[in-house]
């Protein structure tokens, strides 16, 4: 099995949050307080530290965009999927550029959803 880098990977395939493609599945790979503060509607929780065990809980046949903070972690689980046969690319400036934008974010906690 490919491991995942460990450090940030330049020119990965990426997509702007207004052009996702079609029947694409939202990978957010940032740690469980992050998430927790607020993250897309329907998108999937799989940390990176636990990506590579968690393989088979990805959609087969489908894109997947994947998704951190702002880019780093999210290019590095990118080269990871690609290696492992997905296809795979990085949402454009991650969750603070999806914030910016001001598309949808939930949570379960008390006050409004936040990406920080």
């Amino acid at each position: 099995m490919t491991r995942i880098p460990a450090d940030r990977q330049p020119d990965v395939p990426s997509v702007p949050h207004f052009d996702l493609p079609d029947n694409h599945v939202l990978v957010d790979v940032r740690n469980q307080d992050e998430w927790d503060r607020g993250h897309a509607p329907d998108a999937v929780h799989l940390p990176l530290g636990s990506l590579e065990d968690r393989l088979t809980e990805l959609p087969a046949g489908r894109p997947v965009v994947v998704t951190c903070r702002g880019g780093g972690r999210a290019s590095r689980a990118v080269t990871f999927l690609r290696a492992e046969g997905f296809d795979a690319v990085n949402l454009d400036g991650g969750m603070l550029e999806w914030h910016r934008q001001n598309r949808p974010l939930q949570h379960d906690g008390p006050g409004a959803p936040t990406v920080e």
